[in-house]
C-alpha cells in the first residue's frame, strides 16, 4: 500500500507555512505555523503572547510617586497585585514572591525615615521628602489661575 506521509522539510513545504522562529544557535523552527497567527507555529505564539503580557503586567505595578519611598506607594502596587492574582493575571507563586519583597520594603521604611531626618538634621525631612512624592492637589481657582496665563503667554 503506497501512503504518502507529509514530509516537514523545508523543501517539502512552502516555507510561507512553516514557523518563523530563530533560535539563538540559528536554527529555525520547523512546526507548521498556526492558522490563528501570522508568523509563528502554536507554541512559540503562547511564548509571544506570555512575554507581552509580561511586561504589560510590569507596567501595571508601578507604584503613585514611580518610586517605593512610602508605605502609600508599596500599598497601592499590593493593591494592584491583588487585583492581578485575584483575575489569574499572575502566578500565586511569583504573587508570593512579591509579597515577601513587599514586606521588606515596608519593614525598611522607619529606617529610611530615621536616615532622612538624621541625614538633614532636621526631624520634619520626612514629611518634606512625602511632600515631594506627592504633590498637593491644586484647587480649581489655582488650575484657573495657570490654564489663563498659559493663554496668555501663547498668545
Amino acid at each position: 500500500m503506497n501512503s504518502t506521509k507529509q514530509s516537514r522539510t523545508r523543501n517539502a513545504v512552502d516555507p510561507t507555512q512553516l514557523c518563523q522562529f530563530s533560535f539563538s544557535d540559528g536554527r529555525q523552527c520547523r512546526m507548521f505555523r498556526h492558522q490563528f497567527h501570522a508568523s509563528f507555529c502554536l507554541v512559540h505564539a503562547r511564548e509571544e503572547q506570555q512575554l507581552l503580557a509580561e511586561e504589560e503586567i510590569g507596567q501595571e505595578l508601578v507604584s503613585i510617586s514611580g518610586q517605593f519611598r512610602t508605605t502609600t506607594d508599596i500599598n497601592h502596587v499590593l493593591g494592584k497585585l491583588f487585583n492581578l492574582v485575584a483575575n489569574g493575571r499572575i502566578p500565586a507563586r511569583r504573587a508570593e514572591n512579591l509579597t515577601y519583597l513587599a514586606q521588606l520594603l515596608l519593614y525598611s521604611q522607619k529606617h529610611i525615615r530615621y536616615e532622612t531626618n538624621l541625614a538633614n538634621e532636621d526631624m520634619g525631612a520626612w514629611e518634606e521628602t512625602v511632600r515631594a512624592a506627592y504633590p498637593s492637589p491644586q484647587s480649581e481657582e489655582e488650575q484657573e489661575t495657570e490654564s489663563e496665563e498659559e493663554t496668555v503667554d501663547v498668545n
